[in-house]
């Protein structure tokens, strides 16, 4: 063979097997820009998970069919989902007596809310069941995340799918997340589940709304959520602005029937004097927003702690609709229930600074960051407070109709019959009620991202059965739902 040719044909072999994996990497970045929420011709209200349907389901099932037990899981990275791991610990190692059957606290949770770091800990128990008792710590709390995804962004085989614009961090990060975690699975394989329903959400970087993944807010899009990855959710309400990319899902609003809930006609209506109808006139115009597929063929959506770090307005909302809309009243099942409880985890830190000792400002690192996170820190305080008012409102309204029916000739034992009485608990369990100013010193600094020393993620999921644990209203609750002093069963035992 002519030497020339043959240094040629040489060439062309390298080449080709250089350019073989670079091929294969565009045919893989090529899937991975697929979309993910594919499309539906009609909405099916029986059909998918609804958190509504999927609750009525769960709570039919409960032991105590007059409480409500509700859990919200805030964002915080890995702190956040140790720190929610540890209050699940401890609700199951409660056992109580309720109407003579022996049972632990965690199997009468109705709904778990996560958002962001918290969002981890709530799919993975609605996937897992008891069996992430014996697998989260290794397969996601004491596995360097943050560190893995660093590498495979910087990784030269990635680059082609990262720099498409259509495969970003949150993508690379969704299927790492499947890898060690989820497993491929989607919110179809929730269905069928005897775990607490979960509602796991994202925030609208458009506009700021809330982006819940619940088929209810699906059909807005006219699209089927059961078939989107839990670990997409998961990295959806962990997508970190700048940190990580949105996450793109497609629009196809519109064009599906998809109808408005039932409070929509009481919100509405022009002459309609209600207060709290205002929150939910917002909600409105962002459902509105959502399904105009024509000016909004995509949603790009990023962390939901930027609209929700306690995954509280979900429940904020469904209450103030409660209050604004009599048909939502009835649609939801509110009149069967006599307590509605709600176990508020919140992981929120407050690293120490020095920046008011010194007369120079902070640096622009940091003033970015601490922009970002004040406000969502005060806004996520503002929720907890507007829970506690709505309850008080709750109270007083029942307050108000019994006096209407005593002034109307009923006795006061008549009058508080006709009105049935609707407790509402609030449990917090933060940092901030750590009494030691060396430990919530040691809590306050720990850092919000996916890698913790194995030492503070034990010392996390330890202090949040604790806290819990010490909690008076918690310690009430359960004398209420059995009658008699409850069971911890390795309350002072070391994590296993």
């Amino acid at each position: 063979m002519n030497p020339h040719l043959e240094s040629k044909t040489r060439l062309a072999q390298r080449l080709a097997a250089a350019l073989l994996p670079m091929a294969a990497l565009v045919l893989a970045g090529c899937n991975s820009m697929a979309p993910v929420n594919p499309r539906i011709d009609h909405v099916d209200l029986d059909h998918g998970y609804r958190v509504g349907n999927m609750l009525k389901r769960t709570h039919g099932n409960k032991n105590d069919s007059e409480t409500l037990f509700l859990l919200t899981f805030s964002g915080g990275g890995t702190r956040a989902a140790a720190f929610s791991y540890g209050v699940l610990e401890e609700l199951r190692r409660t056992n109580v007596n309720v109407n003579g059957k022996q049972v632990n606290l965690l199997q009468e949770v109705d709904a778990i809310a996560g958002v962001s770091g918290g969002s981890f800990t709530a799919l993975a128990y609605a996937l897992y069941g008891d069996r992430l008792f014996t697998e989260y710590e290794t397969r996601f709390l004491k596995r360097d995340v943050q560190g893995t995804l660093t590498r495979r962004t910087l990784n030269p085989a990635n680059w082609f799918a990262l720099g498409s614009g259509l495969y970003g961090r949150s993508e690379l990060a969704a299927d790492y997340y499947d890898e060690i975690l989820f497993n491929g699975a989607t919110f179809d394989d929730l269905l069928d589940k005897p775990t607490p329903v979960t509602a796991v959400t994202g925030t609208d970087l458009s506009t700021g709304a809330r982006f819940p993944f619940s088929q209810d807010h699906f059909d807005l899009l006219c699209s089927d959520l059961g078939k989107v990855r839990l670990a997409r959710a998961a990295a959806t309400s962990s997508a970190v602005p700048a940190v990580l990319s949105p996450v793109t899902y497609h629009n196809y609003g519109g064009n599906c029937g998809a109808v408005m809930p039932a409070w929509v006609a009481d919100v509405t209506r022009p002459n309609n004097p209600s207060r709290p109808a205002g929150r939910a006139l917002l909600r409105y115009r962002d459902m509105q927003s959502f399904q105009d597929s024509k000016n909004r063929p995509y949603i790009h959506v990023v962390d939901g702690g930027v609209s929700d770090n306690l995954g509280l307005r979900g429940l904020l909302e469904a209450m103030e609709e409660v209050e604004a809309s009599r048909a939502f009243q009835n649609q939801v099942g509110f009149k069967n229930l006599r307590r509605i409880v709600v176990v508020v985890v919140n992981s929120r830190s407050s690293p120490d600074t020095d920046w008011d000792r010194r007369p120079n400002a902070p640096g622009i690192v940091s003033q970015l960051f601490q922009s970002s996170s004040v406000p969502i820190d005060h806004f996520s305080s503002e929720s907890v407070e507007l829970l506690k008012d709505i309850s008080q409102r709750w109270a007083d309204k029942r307050e108000l109709e019994i006096a209407e029916r005593r002034l109307a000739g009923m006795s006061k034992a008549q009058a508080e019959a006709a009105v049935p009485k609707l407790r509402f608990d609030a449990i917090d369990v933060s940092f901030e009620s750590i009494e030691d100013p060396e430990e919530r010193r040691y809590f306050m600094n720990l850092p919000t991202s996916f890698v913790l020393p194995d030492e503070a993620v034990d010392r996390l999921r330890e202090l949040g059965g604790r806290l819990l644990r010490e909690t008076p209203a918690y310690r009430e609750l359960q004398q209420n739902m059995t009658g008699s002093a409850p069971s911890t069963q390795g309350a002072a035992a070391s994590q296993q």
